[in-house]
């Protein structure tokens, strides 16, 4: 039975490129103790209409003279990062607090990028899910304030399908069925070659009971036959009609508009697409979609991977002072974390939110996935292991590379990161 969406606020389309226009922060005190906070944040949700944009107007009415003003970064986290690490590297003082990807909390405290909020600690750790808090730490010290957490959903059409598939193989076999009989496309998810098409096949690595590390990261475990299962079945999903044309140019928007403008069947992305389809009135999916935990290999359980972004105090801001209470107000501001929910369906961080929208059916699905998400590690080197698993991976599901030796390839990179 599909469940009904809530009236949500849809956030504006997606971004276009284009350079950071870097304003520096007006200290009016000159001492690094007031003024404006640039928050550097990207995705759809930084520009007008999203839902980061009404958060930022909430503490703006209650903080008149330390306003924040968001710095829109591009839509895609690769993206994000690399301008972000640009200003960083040159120890540049243009933004104030970093909307900071979950995997990249090694990296900035390795890099000494970020202040730590060890003497906030106990406020956030408190308030926080205990996911998203871990999410924020490196080497048992705090770098940043959970601000939303994520976790992959799957999304299908009511109207052509009896009941959400709890196997990798049935939802190809639905998809393929659908899209024949319908003349639409079949399964969609982030395949084209960047961060998000690494995402997408862990997902499928973990379902079938792979690991990358022990829990200290001094060990690699990662299985190459769990590891050629999962590149295989991606490699076939490609060739057989199960993923939707584009599958491999694929990012989350792209998604997001051929699932919400009736083109595919079934789509792998993050909660926030929810609110976008429920408040289309035009969109054929509005009213004949709904929501299930992503299929295992077994049909057993589900995983995801966890994302979500929580916000750092830039190590060379010169308003430090008032962008640390910036940062933990986001993450411990009820209204704010509430609005992440009902505005935007971004899965907020705020323990208390889930038990006030527990009916809500966003916060329901989350509830089913978050106890076994999957974080991906966190580690300084995150950003050159995904870099080679996409080199390695993308042409082997494309059927450019043989799937055994770019699994061997991965792994014995992996081996590299902990010798």
């Amino acid at each position: 039975m599909r469940r009904d969406g809530r009236a949500y606020v849809a956030a504006a389309g997606a971004l276009v490129l284009v350079g950071v226009a870097c304003t520096p922060g007006d200290d009016d005190n000159g001492d690094g103790e007031g003024g404006e906070i640039v928050w550097a944040i990207g995705g759809a949700e930084a520009q007008p209409g999203g839902v980061h944009q009404s958060v930022a107007e909430l503490w703006n009415d209650e903080n008149p003279d330390n306003p924040v003003r968001i710095e829109q970064l591009p839509e895609e986290a690769d993206q994000q990062r690399e301008q972000q690490a640009l200003e960083l590297q040159a120890e540049g003082s243009n933004f104030d607090v970093l909307g900071v990807d979950v995997i990249w909390t090694g990296e900035y405290s390795e890099n000494e990028w970020v202040e730590s909020l060890e003497d906030v600690r106990g406020e956030i750790e408190e308030a926080s899910i205990p996911g998203a808090f871990e999410s924020a730490t490196w080497g048992g010290e705090l770098w940043a304030a959970p601000y939303n957490t994520n976790a992959g959903f799957l999304y299908y059409r009511t109207d052509l399908v009896d009941q959400p598939p709890d196997t990798w193989e049935a939802l190809c076999d639905q998809a393929v069925e659908v899209s024949q009989s319908e003349d639409i496309g079949g399964f969609l998810g982030q395949g084209a070659r960047y961060e998000g098409f690494v995402v997408n096949w862990l997902e499928y690595y973990w379902s079938a009971g792979g690991e990358l590390y022990n829990e200290d990261q001094t060990e690699v475990l990662f299985d190459t036959e769990i590891a050629a299962q999962a590149t295989e079945f991606m490699a076939d999903a490609m060739e057989n009609g199960c993923y939707a044309p584009g599958f491999n140019t694929a990012r989350e928007e792209e998604g997001r508009n051929e699932f919400q403008q009736g083109n595919v069947a079934f789509l792998r992305n993050w909660p926030y697409v929810y609110s976008q389809v429920a408040g289309d009135d035009g969109s054929p999916a509005n009213g004949n979609f709904d929501i299930a935990p992503l299929p295992t290999f077994t049909g057993q359980g589900t995983v995801s991977a966890l994302g979500g972004f929580n916000n750092a105090v830039s190590a060379f801001s010169d308003n430090t002072e008032a962008a640390k209470d910036f940062v933990v107000w986001a993450a411990t501001n009820e209204e704010a974390q509430t609005m992440l929910a009902t505005e935007g369906s971004v899965p907020p961080t705020l323990e208390s939110v889930y038990e006030e929208l527990s009916d809500d059916p966003v916060m329901q699905v989350l509830g089913e996935i978050l106890p076994d998400a999957r974080p991906r590690p966190p580690a300084p080197e995150w950003n050159q292991i995904s870099v080679e698993m996409q080199q390695s991976l993308f042409p082997a599901v494309n059927g450019d590379a043989d799937v055994q030796s770019a699994v061997e390839s991965v792994r014995s990179y992996l081996e590299g990161t902990v010798q």
